[in-house]
């Protein structure tokens, strides 16, 4: 059966060190690797670019990082717009020749999501070749992943049906799907980038002094449906993350026992922190029994 190669990236697990930049370019600056590609820019060139994500507000602001760099589609637009000067390998890696593209800026604008960069000293368009002057030669692994430190990174070769599995058991995704060409870049954790979160902090007063209270049930809700339920950790911090933006009403209600019940409304329309929930005594109990 046929195989092709993927290119996979976890958010969760990406710190944003820079070393699949660095290695890329340590790879392809002032190497020229014939039939592959002339040697790429010092600077202004990123052919695996991170892309720094932040969430939230203060006082609570999620940092994430995303790699972005060629999908190598399996319907590429800019193969249809190449005039045989872009082409796509039976391994799935897109090829820009670097010969018959010579001269052709104009290549530069076929790609969907901005991958392909203009070198001005060689008059070539470039981006990402999947490094696959080292494949052909036996490697098992870009220059990127192996140097990510988390296995952020990872390069596999599989066949069409053993990717579906695996988009399944990992909840792979592409990104801007929109564009309908066939990517052969998935995400994993991609929520961290185009979701949104709602948190927050839940206190009690015990004989007045303001504490954490660790172990409250929060559940989240949107008009009666129950959307997801958690508890606090031993500060009171409580996440719910995955939702979409601009996504209407939520109500967040906190359960402690020994204490009233208290509840925040609010719209949500980017990630949202509801500040600190307190939650008073129930009526009959006292400090002590809470």
């Amino acid at each position: 059966m046929t195989r092709r190669y993927y290119l996979i990236h976890d958010l969760e697990k990406c710190i944003g060190c820079h070393n699949c930049l660095m290695a890329c370019k340590d790879e392809h600056v002032d190497n020229e690797w014939p039939g592959y590609s002339l040697p790429q820019p010092r600077h202004g060139h990123k052919w695996i670019n991170i892309h720094r994500i932040e969430r939230g507000e203060y006082p609570l602001i999620d940092v994430k990082y995303i790699a972005l760099l060629c999908r190598h589609c399996d319907d590429a637009p800019c193969i249809k717009a190449g005039g045989g000067a872009i082409y796509k390998r039976p391994d799935g890696i897109v090829i820009i020749d670097p010969v018959k593209a010579m001269g052709k800026k104009e290549l530069t604008a076929t790609c969907p999501y901005g991958m392909i960069l203009w070198n001005e000293e060689r008059e070539v368009p470039q981006k990402c070749t999947l490094c696959a002057h080292l494949i052909d030669q036996g490697w098992q692994k870009t220059r990127c992943v192996q140097a990510c430190p988390t296995g952020a990174l990872r390069l596999e070769y599989l066949t069409k049906e053993e990717m579906e599995l695996m988009i399944n058991e990992e909840k792979l995704e592409v990104l801007d799907p929109e564009h309908n060409t066939i990517p052969g870049v998935y995400y994993k954790n991609l929520y961290l980038y185009n979701k949104c979160f709602i948190t927050g902090s839940v206190a009690v007063e015990i004989e007045g002094k303001t504490e954490c209270a660790g172990g409250a049930k929060v559940i989240l809700r949107q008009g009666q449906e129950e959307i997801a339920a958690t508890t606090t950790d031993c500060f009171g911090d409580f996440k719910f993350d995955g939702l979409p933006g601009n996504s209407g009403r939520y109500i967040v209600e906190v359960i402690f026992a020994g204490r009233e019940k208290n509840t925040v409304e609010f719209e949500l329309k980017s990630s949202f922190h509801t500040g600190t929930i307190f939650l008073t005594l129930a009526p009959g109990t006292n400090y002590r029994e809470a």
